[in-house]
Parts: structure tokens; sequence; C-alpha cells
């Protein structure tokens, strides 16, 4: 098998665990995010990673440093979680409520990102983690993760839609 690419969403924050969009907005792990994010440690340590990149907020660098690769890791500033913009701190039963018809992955968001914009920043990213001289490691968020993952098969940024990744989970691919 070829380098592989493994992602990793960073443990659970207070809005992540009641479902609040966070992109900017810089929180700090909870108590189960810290205990999730130091589990990961181990299993991940069993490869030798060439290049690890993290997210320059707080809680995927925090992920990245309680599972024990702070010390490697370098910031990519592709790695940011889609800007919500308006949306920022709300749910999207509390957008819905304005906006029925809404939808993250066709719509993007006001005063935020579109789909194609955190697209491009995804395709940016896989490339300087393909471009290394083995295996990968990213910890980054949720919604740039699945974007990532759906470019990775050649897929539009809308379908990052199909694929799931709850906090502090691990994901990956074969180069």
């Amino acid at each position: 098998m070829g380098a592989r690419i493994v992602l990793v969403r960073h443990g659970e924050t207070e809005w992540s665990a009641n479902g609040r969009h966070t992109s900017r907005t810089d929180l700090s792990l909870t108590e189960e995010g810290r205990l999730r994010a130091a589990e990961l440690g181990p299993d991940l340590h069993e490869v030798a990673f060439s290049l690890v990149l993290t997210s320059p907020l707080r809680r995927a660098r925090e992920t990245c440093e309680l599972a024990g690769f702070g010390s490697v890791a370098e910031v990519d500033e592709d790695l940011w979680e889609w800007d919500y913009g308006d949306y920022e701190g709300l749910t999207t039963p509390e957008i819905r409520a304005e906006r029925p018809d809404w939808s993250l992955w066709r719509d993007g968001c006001p005063g935020g990102e579109t789909p194609d914009q955190v697209g491009e920043r995804a395709d940016r990213a896989l490339a300087r983690l393909r471009g290394g001289d083995g295996d990968a490691l990213a910890f980054a968020h949720g919604h740039i993760l699945r974007v990532m993952a759906a470019r990775w098969i050649g897929s539009s940024a809308a379908g990052g839609a199909r694929f799931a990744l709850g906090a502090g989970a691990v994901g990956g691919a074969g180069v």
C-alpha cells in the first residue's frame, strides 16, 4: 500500500456537543474531548508520520497535543473550519427557522464561505499532505475534513454531505 493520509477531527467542545456551528470561535475542548484526544495517541503513534498538520484553532491544536503530536505538528491555515459567517454559534434548526430550505452544502453561509471556497482550501491542504515523503496526519474540523474526503474521491465540496466524522474521530485514505 502507498502512503496514507489520516484525518482527525478535534475532540468535543461545548458547541460541538450541542450542535452549534463553530468556525472562528476559538473554543477549548471539554473534559470528554480531552480524554478522547488522549486516547487517540497510542493508535496514531503506531504509524511513523512524515508530516503532521493542524488547524490553527485551539480545539484542533489541543487534540493534536493531547494525542502526542504537538512537538512535530505544523499549523496550516487551510485547515480552518468552514467560515459560518452570520451563522456562527447557531444550530441548523435555528437557521432553518429563518430559512427553511437552507443547506450548508449548497448555500454556504452569508458573511462566510461558499462550498467552492472551502473546496479550494481543502484541495490545497490535500496537496500539501500528498506532497510529503510518507504517511501524513491532519488535525482539523468536521466540515473541512468532510470536504477533504469528498475532494479526495473527486467529488465537489458538496459531496462532503455524504460523510460523517464525529468529534475525536479518525478517518483516512491511501495515496
